[in-house]
């Protein structure tokens, strides 16, 4: 038993590092896009020059942001929630309740990392128009998201954050 939790331990310390390092890149990816949408406003209006380059450089950095970001939301248990539900519940139905939450978006992260690796597959030689990259960069994404947010969910299931048990003694 005391193996089991020392795994544990050790398990949900590299989940929590690797999440962090998937919200801080998150949140370079919504700077370059801040900044390239400020790049593109001041090209167009003030130089009177279009940067062809900022709008698919916008897109593709929305979309890593969101899916490394997904991470953090489900470790902190924003993703689903069933409050009231929670809070009138007994502890069964409340493992119930989180068992088949944890059941459900793991499904759906199943499904966005099997489709994900298909679409980087498919894309490999589409080029993004104004970037010259390949179009697998940015489906790149869902696949390589969805399992840092499968560690997280894993985790929340595990080690559920202190907010959760407060609200339930309440």
């Amino acid at each position: 038993m005391t193996k089991m939790r020392g795994l544990t331990s050790v398990l949900l310390r590299i989940e929590s590092a690797i999440t962090k390092i998937a919200l801080a890149l998150g949140c370079v990816a919504l700077a370059l896009a801040f900044a390239a949408g400020t790049y593109q406003v001041i090209a167009r209006f003030i130089l009177l020059r279009s940067a062809a380059w900022t709008e698919p450089f916008i897109q593709i950095t929305l979309i890593w942001m969101t899916y490394l970001a997904l991470a953090a939301a489900i470790r902190a248990g924003s993703l689903i929630a069933v409050d009231m539900a929670m809070r009138l519940g007994n502890d069964l139905t409340r493992k119930l309740l989180r068992v088949a939450g944890t059941t459900a978006v793991f499904c759906l992260l199943s499904v966005l990392v099997w489709f994900g690796i298909e679409l980087v597959t498919r894309v490999r030689f589409q080029n993004i128009a104004g970037l010259n990259i390949s179009a697998s960069w940015a489906y790149l994404a869902l696949p390589v998201g969805s399992a840092f947010s499968m560690l997280a969910l894993f985790a929340h299931l595990a080690d559920p954050p202190p907010r959760d048990e407060q609200a339930l003694s309440e």
